[in-house]
């Protein structure tokens, strides 16, 4: 008996479609819900506006400098914490005034023991340029895999990837959106990521199909889709958790 057999699960996903589509849609409409009424939290890269880090001396209450900012007419000022509890980091709407005045009146209002480690600013016109550069750089992406799925295999298997990628790609914008993450140019990096990850998933399942049709004759379709499945199943588990791994040492 052949081993390589032996370890290949037989999970009936076909069988399970009806839950999985369920499942899918049910987290798709709350996503498109979330976009279409809150939308997406876009930080300093795309709106504009001004961030600072700021060093202490010693740890420092966030709602203690949130509430310095407010009375000084700094609305919507985002302040959070980076790396300690004695480093912050300060997100501030476009201002009228200079870096330079902007950090010196930020310096006066903190008091004593505060040092400015680094100002970035970017101005609305910039931020709108990299909205649009942005949201081009998805579209020709979603096109070219198109393209080149459908030269690959045919052209259901190619809307079934871009099915594939847009499933993804709209859930994770609704956790952003739901959870009011900040969206940024590093969020919109994962987000091509993601796709990527997606793209080379289906290629690898859809190729499995391909050769277990041609391998194959006269046997069911829902048999064929669901061998290929289980081929590549522990291909897609390591995969997923190898990445994972990887997250979790940039956190930890």
């Amino acid at each position: 008996m052949n081993m390589k057999a032996l370890n290949i699960p037989t999970i009936d996903f076909v069988g399970k479609r009806t839950h999985a589509v369920v499942v899918s849609l049910i987290l798709i409409a709350t996503s498109i819900f979330s976009l279409s009424t809150q939308g997406l939290k876009f930080g300093i890269d795309f709106t504009g506006g001004t961030l600072i880090e700021v060093g202490y001396e010693q740890s420092v209450d966030l709602s203690s400098v949130r509430n310095t900012l407010g009375e000084a007419k700094f609305k919507g000022a985002n302040v959070q914490y980076f790396g300690s509890t004695n480093e912050i980091l300060i997100r501030l709407e476009p201002q009228a005034i200079s870096s330079a005045k902007l950090s010196s009146k930020i310096i006066h209002l903190l008091g004593d023991g505060v040092d400015i480690r680094r100002v970035e600013f970017v101005g609305p016109k910039v931020g709108e340029e990299l909205t649009n550069d942005g949201g081009l750089a998805m579209l020709y992406a979603l096109i070219g895999i198109l393209i080149y799925v459908a030269f690959r295999f045919e052209y259901r298997f190619s809307l079934g990837s871009i099915s594939a990628l847009i499933h993804d790609v709209v859930i994770t914008l609704g956790v952003f959106s739901l959870l009011q993450i900040e969206f940024d140019l590093t969020v919109l990096a994962a987000i091509l990521a993601v796709i990527g990850y997606s793209l080379n998933d289906t290629i690898v399942v859809f190729d499995r199909i391909r050769e277990n049709f041609l391998s194959t004759r006269h046997v069911d379709p829902a048999k064929i889709v669901n061998g290929a499945l289980n081929q590549t199943l522990s291909r897609t588990i390591m995969t997923s958790v190898t990445t994972l791994l990887v997250l979790l040492a940039l956190f930890f």
